[in-house]
């Protein structure tokens, strides 16, 4: 296996030397994206998201509970993801593992240091009922880059997203009613991932890509173009030269990406 993985290393390096990749992409190119919302009939919220052929399925489940002592007039967003087997022979049923923490913990950040959501407008009654929004992502085929398919279905499910009423009783007591209301938010943050393969960087990897790349920086972009949260992993440092350029492309990126969105 060790062989294998230099013969495609010095493959895939090889054509990048020459400006081009293993499945013909530009480096700043990203695959085929499609978004399906309103596929889970017993979320609040659902969508299915393909980034070539990943896939990954978000929902997400509204409960009304009490706020965290320090953040009495807000809400609670909470993310965790899923790996299924069936997704890849590299993943196995049990407790998340560190890749699902990873996957999740990207995700979540991206969302929770945006604009996208007011936390103060889940806030049901100062520091007693606020609306807990559940976000489950589910990876259903893993073929590279789910750390942007995974944003990509995450945004897509709160954009779909609608919370029930609540009334709040003279005793106190939180009565949910039938009746719904769309989550309120705004320009929702996209994600731009590159890989670092001998000194090149790469949008929207590959799993053959990932399986060589030195390094990875993922970068999530706010509605008005400013960065809501940025990720990097693996072994290999980047340079400040770097870290500017994936910031610029990435930019360029997710403006293109925005004009897919569907509109709420």
């Amino acid at each position: 296996m060790k062989i294998v993985a230099e013969i495609d290393r010095e493959r895939i390096s090889t054509l990048l030397r020459e400006g081009k990749r293993v499945d013909g992409r530009g480096f700043d190119e990203i695959r085929p994206t499609k978004l399906t919302q309103d596929v889970i009939s017993k979320a609040e919220g659902s969508s299915e998201a393909w980034l070539g052929k990943s896939r990954v399925l978000a929902g997400v489940k509204i409960q009304v509970g009490r706020p965290f002592p320090d953040t009495p007039d807000e809400g609670v967003v909470i993310t965790s993801a899923e790996l299924f087997p069936i997704a890849s022979p590299e993943f196995e049923l049990g407790p998340p593992g560190e890749q699902a923490i990873e996957l999740a913990r990207v995700v979540d950040r991206g969302i929770r240091h945006s604009s996208a959501i007011q936390r103060s407008s889940l806030c049901i009654k100062s520091g007693e009922h606020v609306y807990l929004v559940m976000l489950d992502l589910y990876i259903l085929a893993d073929h590279g880059n789910l750390i942007d398919a995974a944003s990509l279905a995450a945004i897509g499910a709160l954009m779909n997203t609608k919370l029930p009423k609540v009334n709040v009783t003279e005793d106190g007591t939180a009565e949910v009613l039938e009746e719904t209301f769309p989550l309120e938010m705004g320009p929702p943050p996209l994600t731009v991932t590159f890989a670092k393969i001998d000194g090149t960087l790469v949008a929207d990897p590959t799993l053959e890509e990932e399986n060589v790349m030195d390094g990875r920086i993922s970068i999530a972009i706010d509605g008005d173009d400013t960065i809501s949260s940025m990720q990097k992993s693996g072994g290999v440092p980047f340079t400040y030269q770097e870290v500017t350029d994936a910031i610029e492309r990435a930019s360029k990126i997710v403006k293109k990406m925005r004009k897919q969105l569907p509109q709420r």
